[in-house]
């Protein structure tokens, strides 16, 4: 960290320029003529931020995408198994991408046997769902054809034993922070803290992270007096204790999202936690000092939730809360509960909803209601479900469209600076930290393409630039 001083920058819609001086990784001052006798940067007027978080990241699958194949614009068994067909790869071939709860026919294995003899395996997009041929199911030793839920996750955990490609970490790293961001909550299942903390000693230190962690690790988290939020010894502030993280039920693409009403044909869902054993392990979270992030996408699994919240008193978050019941919106700020959302997956997933929520999608992605309510948003990507892209994520939040497309439950739509907040952890103000992201345009007035592409000229982690394009 050094001592310097950004020239001539509007911190607002508005707002006219000024200088922001930068001591010790912290802002020291905010004004004209800021800073004499530091390090200067001009940056003529540019919009400056502050620095961007990703509130719920899967950072090494989000890397791995690098060197999968694709899958994502099948729109049957035959296009999926057409992509395949095509590759020229020696052995292990893994596809990303796939959507099929509105196919006319569901995977299975004879269909992929027959498009790849090798072993062959392709994840949805939600990755709530794999499709294994004959051969990577006796490579990975599971069952073939299509796996949902926890046979799904093991899968992933398996491949998760193969090698990442050389510099794919680093690089997925350097991207993220040439779109301003300055820290993720990753949620991989994997011991983050050990991982990420060999990261940082390695180099790869562009960004603050928040590690969480899953139930197998929460006795020793718990041991090791884990407390969410407290700083990780070694990491330079830039590692963090995270959330337990549960899993409650499924997803919409894979029919398993545990909803209220059927869905077409018949099912609620699944609800992969049972009430009583979600409030226990939020207990005992909660009485370790550790937040809780609770994945739940289905009415009826974000009303559990809440009800788990409500008897253990624990803090943290819904992650994705895509469907919520009517009486359950006022709860997430009457209960102090953050609603972890990525908008990005309203507009992935609005056809779809269409389809197996009929008549329900007026409470679908409920961004404005929850503010509404009194709630508080927190905004990511779910990567590599979504780009790690906060812009991306807030052009969905702020028009509930992209391609053209007329948006979709508009009501729903929250504002520039409402989705600014949902996305950043910081103020531009003296004493906060000097994590800091300058724009080359500005975004309040930005239509829905150009609010996605806001382009980042600089990118500060504690006043240290991680990224530079000016």
């Amino acid at each position: 960290m050094h001592d310097l001083v950004l020239r001539h920058v509007r911190p607002g819609a508005a707002a006219p320029a000024v200088d922001i001086a930068v001591d010790g990784g912290v802002i020291a001052a905010i004004g004209p003529d800021a800073g004499p006798g530091r390090e200067e940067i001009s940056l003529d007027g540019r919009v400056v931020v502050p620095g961007l978080w990703d509130a719920h990241v899967h950072l090494t699958q989000w890397a791995r995408t690098r060197g999968r194949v694709d899958v994502s614009g099948a729109g049957s068994v035959a296009e999926a198994c057409a992509l395949v067909r095509a590759q020229e790869r020696e052995g292990m071939l893994v596809g990303f991408g796939f959507r099929w709860a509105t196919w006319a026919a569901a995977p299975d294995a004879e269909a992929l046997d027959a498009a790849r003899s090798a072993p062959t395996v392709l994840l949805s997009g939600d990755l709530h769902t794999v499709w294994l041929n004959t051969a990577a199911a006796r490579t990975l030793g599971s069952a073939p054809g299509l796996l949902r839920e926890d046979a799904a996750f093991a899968v992933q955990i398996a491949l998760g034993a193969q090698p990442l490609a050389p510099g794919a970490l680093a690089a997925t790293v350097s991207d993220a922070a040439a779109r301003g961001v300055v820290g993720i909550v990753d949620l991989e299942m994997a011991d983050n803290v050990e991982d990420w903390a060999a990261r940082i000693a390695g180099g790869i230190d562009a960004l603050r992270v928040d590690a969480g962690f899953y139930e197998p690790l929460l006795d020793a988290r718990i041991a090791a007096g884990a407390r969410t939020g407290a700083v990780v010894d070694g990491t330079r502030g830039l590692l963090r204790h995270g959330p337990l993280k549960v899993i409650t039920d499924g997803s919409l693409n894979t029919r398993t999202a545990h909803c209220l009403d059927p869905y077409p044909g018949g099912g609620h869902g699944a609800q992969n936690v049972p009430p009583d054993h979600l409030t226990l392990l939020m207990r005992r979270a909660h009485q370790a000092g550790i937040a809780c992030a609770i994945h739940a996408i289905g009415d009826a699994a974000a009303s559990i939730a809440l009800d788990s919240f409500a008897a253990t008193g624990a803090r943290g978050s819904i992650e994705h809360a895509q469907l919520v019941g009517a009486r359950d919106i006022a709860r997430f700020a009457s209960l102090g509960v953050v609603a972890s959302v990525q908008p990005e997956h309203a507009l992935d997933d609005r056809d779809v909803a269409d389809a197996l929520w009929e008549g329900r999608t007026g409470r679908a992605f409920p961004w404005r209601a929850l503010l509404d309510a009194g709630g508080r948003l927190a905004l990511g990507s779910d990567a590599p479900v979504a780009p790690l892209d906060p812009w991306i994520a807030m052009s969905a939040a702020v028009h509930r469209t992209r391609d053209g497309r007329a948006p979709w439950h508009p009501e729903q739509a929250i504002s520039v600076d409402e989705a600014l907040r949902a996305s950043t952890r910081t103020r531009l103000a003296p004493g906060e930290p000097a994590d800091l992201a300058v724009l080359d345009a500005a975004p309040w007035a930005a239509g829905p393409e150009a609010l996605r592409r806001i382009p980042v000229a600089l990118t500060l982690v504690a006043g240290r630039i991680t990224h530079a394009a000016l």
